[in-house]
């Protein structure tokens, strides 16, 4: 199965005074995404300044239509994303 990955990097240098709020939120988001089947993984990048998300069973059109609805989104700085095929070697 085929995924995508997208990293998103949030804008550290003015995060609002309920930053705290916004994570409860994030991380209540990304476990009904979990949950749904379609996020694969997530990683924190280790500067704390974004994630790296691998969705799976979706297409790139679903996964733009997502991404707004995270409560990290809001504070992006740049968001990349890319499809990827999995190597049938591997």
């Amino acid at each position: 199965m085929n995924r995508i990955m997208v990293i998103l990097t949030i804008d550290i240098e003015n995060l609002p005074a309920n930053f705290p709020e916004i994570i409860k939120h994030e991380r209540e988001v990304v476990a009904q995404w979990k949950e749904a089947g379609f996020l694969d993984q997530l990683f924190l990048r280790q500067g704390r300044n974004g994630a790296v998300l691998i969705f799976k069973g979706i297409d790139v059109d679903k996964v733009n239509e997502l991404m707004p609805t995270l409560p990290l989104y809001a504070l992006k700085k740049s968001v990349e994303l890319f499809a990827l095929i999995k190597d049938s070697e591997f």
